[in-house]
């Protein structure tokens, strides 16, 4: 049974907007991110062959979470409204924070990567509850 006043906030941005950091200060939130299936030992080791698994996931332990009553903050780059609507579709309150900052990236992404992920960013429909960070 879903517990009527947990959420879900979703934080997007492209690398190095600060989206990590804003989330893990979120506090009475559990905070997930696909990257964190990349970490072994306390150290990021990323594998793109893993990309998919990393995704499901997040989406999984994030459905776990709020099934157990907790709220949770998901950080990804979420440059597609897919991406976004598998959490969505999870059927909780949710709301998105579009992370704008420019700081340099911790997973050494490459400028012409991240050009192309600007370029292919989709914006959130008009009617989804969006703040700007």
């Amino acid at each position: 049974m879903k517990k009527i006043n947990n959420e879900i906030i979703l934080v997007r941005g492209l690398p190095g907007s600060g989206k990590s950091t804003y989330a893990k200060g979120m506090a009475g939130y559990t905070h997930l991110e696909a990257d964190m299936y990349f970490e072994v030992g306390g150290e990021y080791v990323y594998d793109q062959s893993k990309i998919n698994a990393a995704h499901n996931w997040c989406v999984e332990s994030a459905r776990k979470a709020l099934a157990q009553g907790q709220n949770v903050v998901v950080s990804n780059t979420f440059i597609k409204l897919w991406e976004l609507k598998k959490y969505i579709n999870l059927g909780y309150p949710f709301s998105i924070i579009e992370m704008t900052g420019t700081w340099p990236n911790v997973h050494g992404v490459p400028a012409e990567v991240v050009s192309r992920m600007q370029q292919a960013w989709q914006k959130a429909p008009s009617d989804w509850d969006v703040s700007t960070q």
